[in-house]
């Protein structure tokens, strides 16, 4: 593709360069971006200016109008991927400059946690999850919806929120909604971080052998909002429910950061689970201990209806 100053060039040898020129100068004057800027430094900028800026502002024209089209990172259409354009004066010209756009913060935030915590992977689909997407075909669907926009809202505004504890059946679409959550926050700018917690424990076995494991620990323990799908479907050891699990949660209670849970359990079942070791002891206390963390972070909610996995 041709540059925008070299397209220029090529009009200048044209016999109706002029009108051309004029014609361009008209339609650039036109953005609203590009007025409401000439409007607040109009005390430094004159004609002279404006024409010798002419193929800047133009390049910030298209620039700006790829940004205000462009759905996330991946479909930009910008000169430079992932940076959104913007006006300066520069002596006696204007200069169109170029910062990094939210999008592309928060997906290289996703990024930098998928390459450090593996079992974070959800299916695509999943990941294009939307809160305007979910069937409300049931109160509880309804309810579950209304809290995760009100999270969404008030937690963007700084108001500190519990997360939820989701539960129901198989096939309701629990990583669904915690998956259209983290979208909605990351259009804010607010990173989160799914974890599919069978596969992430797992995965930290392995990771007393490579030294990794303290870092992905800690990655999970400080993200501004966590998301631990399908909690209660792992084996779990004493070790990692008391000192993996249970270190993660009191850090993010202290911390008051908020946690999202998915399970197949209801919290009575779920504190069932834990209280039973894989060596078959029973627990109780350090169970109760994992319940009453889940508690203090998250609100209860079932979520209702029919499988939707086996519609696809």
């Amino acid at each position: 593709m041709e540059s925008i100053e070299k397209s220029l060039q090529g009009l200048v040898k044209r016999q109706d360069f002029q009108e051309r020129f004029n014609q361009l100068r008209k339609t650039v004057l036109a953005d609203p971006k590009i007025k409401e800027f000439i409007q607040e430094h109009s005390s430094e900028i004159d004609r002279a200016m404006i024409d010798r800026s002419l193929v800047k502002l133009y390049e910030f024209t298209g620039q700006s109008k790829n940004c205000e089209q462009c759905s996330s990172f991946e479909q930009c259409k910008n000169l430079v991927k992932g940076y959104t354009p913007s006006l300066v004066i520069q002596g006696k010209t204007i200069d169109c400059t170029y910062n990094e756009c939210a999008k592309k913060i928060a997906y290289e935030e996703r990024k930098r946690h998928e390459s450090l915590v593996k079992s974070m992977y959800i299916p695509k689909e999943v990941l294009r999850a939307e809160l305007d997407n979910i069937a409300l075909d049931d109160k509880s669907r309804l309810q579950v919806v209304s809290y995760a926009h009100d999270f969404v809202e008030q937690y963007s505004n700084g108001k500190q929120m519990k997360g939820l504890y989701l539960h129901g059946p198989f096939g309701v679409g629990k990583t669904y909604v915690i998956s259209a959550i983290a979208n909605e926050l990351a259009a804010k700018n607010i990173p989160s971080m799914i974890v599919y917690v069978p596969e992430f424990m797992r995965e930290l076995k392995g990771s007393i052998h490579d030294q990794s494991l303290n870092e992905k620990v800690d990655a999970v323990k400080n993200v501004r909002v966590l998301m631990l799908d399908d909690i209660g479907a792992e084996s779990m050891s004493s070790w990692m429910r008391d000192d993996i699990l249970g270190a993660i949660l009191q850090y993010r209670m202290l911390e008051n950061l908020p946690t999202f849970f998915t399970s197949n359990f209801d919290l009575d079942g779920l504190q069932h689970h834990l209280t039973y070791s894989q060596r078959g002891e029973m627990e109780e206390v350090k169970a109760l201990r994992i319940m009453e963390r889940i508690k203090y972070l998250a609100t209860p909610m079932e979520l209702e209806g029919k499988n939707r996995r086996l519609e696809n």
